[in-house]
């Protein structure tokens, strides 16, 4: 196999370089499977991976690229035979082992999900680690009990990839999905994906008391700190929090009673290390059930390979909305 071209990431005098180098095989972190990547995708862990704003890789050099879809070329895996339709994301890409911005990738086959029936290489990259997130909360909720009958659910951080594909999503399953942004301008593409209503971010008190009135059955949580904190407060019996994300803040201020006086139940949702099982159940469940409505409004956006460098830096400003795909080769 000839050279290709990776997007690779070093660490040089305490500061991050980025760009693109030829790689051939050999220089790939260790792997029992080859892939030829057709697509990849950009997530705010990779901006802060590739902009040095926030320290995401364990080792240098990696590429960058938490998600990676394409085609197995080798493979020592009878399970995963050349010429199968795969993804990879989290599973230490772009962390641990080099990611799926470069033309081809080496993985371990743990690590891979067969391409569900009726999903494309460019519709699992406008999935990608947001929707998986998504799909992974919305799944974790209802193994403890969260049923559409119960209430509205709220997602915080509606607009983002794993806010708009939760939307999708909950709506399709029969949820009252409700939109918490603190975009003003989004409310067209909020409800055209299936939020029922929307919340505006400056407009709504968190309140200061332990415990507040109940206005939501759950919530899939994007931002942490006293946004967080305030679904705590607001989540009704019995109801699960998806704790996704930390956009606003790491910190948790509460107190324990709206756990053991509404029973209120808070879910991790960890999308990085999910054991392969639990991966690809989830990942059928995205080709069935919870298969998004509304990729070609979330996803709308496909950018080559040659100008991934210049699309970080809006992921750190905060303007995206929804998905944008990378086509890698």
């Amino acid at each position: 196999m000839d050279s290709f071209r990776a997007y690779r990431i070093n660490e040089e005098d305490g500061k991050i370089i980025a760009g693109f180098q030829e790689l051939t095989v050999d220089d790939l972190t260790e792997g029992n499977v080859v892939v030829h990547v057709s697509h990849s995708t950009i997530n705010y862990k990779d901006a802060l991976a590739a902009t040095g704003t926030g320290k995401i890789l364990r080792r240098y050099p990696l590429n960058g690229g938490i998600d990676l879809a394409g085609v197995i070329v080798s493979s020592e895996d009878t399970d995963f035979q050349p010429g199968t339709e795969v993804l990879v994301n989290g599973c230490g890409l772009s962390e641990t082992v080099d990611g799926g911005y470069s033309e081809y990738a080496r993985v371990d086959s743990k690590s891979l999900v067969k391409i569900p029936k009726g999903l494309s290489a460019l519709e699992v990259m406008q999935i990608g680690t947001a929707g998986y997130t998504a799909a992974l909360a919305i799944h974790r909720m209802e193994q403890n009990g969260q049923s559409p009958d119960q209430g509205p659910i709220v997602v915080t951080g509606a607009t983002g990839g794993v806010g708009s594909i939760a939307i999708d999503m909950l709506s399709g399953r029969g949820y009252e999905a409700v939109a918490f942004t603190g975009k003003t301008t989004e409310e067209g593409y909020l409800r055209e994906i299936g939020a029922s209503r929307i919340l505006l971010r400056d407009q709504v008190d968190l309140g200061k008391r332990p415990m507040e009135k109940t206005q939501w059955a759950g919530a899939i949580d994007n931002l942490g700190g006293d946004y967080l904190t305030w679904l705590t407060r607001t989540v009704n019996y019995g109801g699960n929090i998806a704790s996704i994300g930390l956009a606003a803040s790491m910190a948790l201020n509460t107190t324990v009673l709206p756990f053991i006086l509404r029973a209120v139940c808070l879910l991790g949702i960890n999308s990085v290390d999910t054991p392969p099982k639990l991966r690809r159940a989830v990942w059928a469940r995205i080709g069935g059930d919870l298969k998004p409505k509304h990729l070609d409004t979330i996803g709308h956006k496909t950018i080559s390979f040659d100008e991934l460098p210049g699309a970080f830096q809006a992921y750190i400003d905060g303007t995206v909305t929804g998905r944008v795909v990378v086509e890698i080769s």
